[in-house]
């Protein structure tokens, strides 16, 4: 069995996460082609992503209080089936619809790993270790996101769309083996409260209560908001608008996710000496600083996809700092509910992605001032929120 401190339990916990960044940034590249096969629209394509992040938030509600009272593994169980088995259909769907429904149901199975694997990351660690534990993962993780697009651009010139879910049902059986065979049950003591809809709601009334709790899930928000703004508009903009082929978007895709892998790098490195809001406080500013200069370079005109693509590997370095430290800070004072605290945390943060995303979506067009304009903003806040919340940020410590 895997044990805490371990470089196995690690990485195993990295891949949990990345089921999801898995199962949208592989087929990115694709995208225009499905478009193209079903005779969809830009808006009908990128609903294949605003739902998977939809299905994201509904499927959060449910496991982490769950998982709270019945253990964690079996929900991580039940969560890979369930995600494995709606890739299935993904690969064979015949239209558009089913797709999109698809990828709603195969969301409700990968949001279950995601927010199990940082609560069993609460179960084991406490504090800036904790945080380094989810910048660890965060570093693994980030070599998803950096192959998947350009897998999955290979994949399918050789295989067409469809075999993109062919390797995340391999992907999702490998895991499930993993947590079967390897995964110890890491928490202590299961909760004694019944599980029903209106003790969720009850218990997530209660996390929302604590000031420090609501300003790091805010913080999460943000900084996720502008990263999916960059994953749902990217493909659109880089290959519709400064023409590159798939291969290449898939390419210049890894400029975000070495900032994001050097983001996490750093933040393991900063948080011992300079804790979890230190850490953030460097984040923040260059989540605004890489938001404002895509901004700009845009509305000048330079003509160029590092217009998009520089600054984008700059929020991105800001993403890995800012975003396993908010998560850690905004479950550390729960460890009797880690698992609650984790699903709402995801519920927040997932369902303002989704819709961004259906936002941008819609204004995507002939111009690329849209994806610049949502990551600026959402930079912009983050970095304003985290200024302007000291005293609620320490008062939540303290409480």
């Amino acid at each position: 069995m895997l044990k805490p401190d371990t470089l196995a339990l690690t990485v195993l916990l990295a891949l949990l996460t990345s089921l999801g960044p898995l199962s949208t940034d592989m087929y990115l590249p694709a995208l225009p082609s499905i478009a193209s096969e079903f005779g969809a629209s830009t808006g009908q394509a990128q609903l294949t992503l605003s739902a998977f992040l939809l299905g994201f938030a509904v499927g959060q509600f449910f496991y982490g209080p769950i998982s709270d009272r019945v253990g964690r593994k079996p929900m991580l169980l039940f969560g890979l089936g369930l995600f494995t088995l709606a890739s299935l259909v993904c690969a064979i769907a015949p239209s558009i619809e089913t797709l999109i429904a698809a990828r709603f149901v195969q969301a409700l199975g990968a949001s279950g790993p995601i927010v199990l694997a940082r609560a069993i990351v609460r179960d084991f660690y406490e504090g800036p270790r904790a945080g380094r534990e989810l910048s660890r993962m965060g570093t693994i993780m980030g070599v998803v996101p950096a192959l998947a697009p350009v897998i999955g651009g290979l994949v399918s010139q050789a295989g067409g769309w469809r075999m993109n879910f062919i390797v995340t049902i391999l992907g999702g059986g490998v895991l499930a083996a993993a947590v079967a065979w390897r995964l110890p049950e890491p928490i202590r003591r299961k909760s004694a409260v019944p599980v029903s809809f209106a003790s969720i709601l009850r218990g997530f009334r209660s996390l929302l209560g604590h000031p420090g709790y609501r300003v790091y899930v805010g913080l999460a928000m943000l900084t996720y908001g502008g990263l999916f703004a960059f994953i749902s508009g990217s493909s659109f903009v880089l290959q519709g608008i400064y023409g590159l082929g798939q291969l290449p978007y898939a390419f210049s895709f890894g400029f975000m996710v070495i900032g994001y892998i050097a983001g996490t790098f750093l933040a393991q490195r900063l948080v011992g000496p300079r804790g979890l809001d230190g850490t953030i406080r460097i984040g923040v500013t260059c989540l605004a600083t890489g938001g404002l200069l895509m901004l700009l370079l845009v509305v000048t005109g330079t003509g160029s996809f590092m217009a998009i693509t520089g600054p984008m590997a700059i929020y991105a370095l800001g993403v890995g700092l800012t975003m396993p430290q908010a998560m850690a800070s905004a479950l550390m004072p729960f460890p009797e509910r880690a698992g609650a605290a984790s699903s709402l945390l995801g519920i927040c943060q997932m369902t303002f992605a989704a819709i961004l995303g259906i936002v941008l979506g819609q204004n995507l067009g002939a111009s690329a001032l849209p994806l610049p304009f949502a990551i600026a903003c959402t930079g912009t806040l983050a970095l304003a929120l985290f200024s302007l919340t000291a005293r609620a940020r320490r008062s939540g410590a303290e409480s």
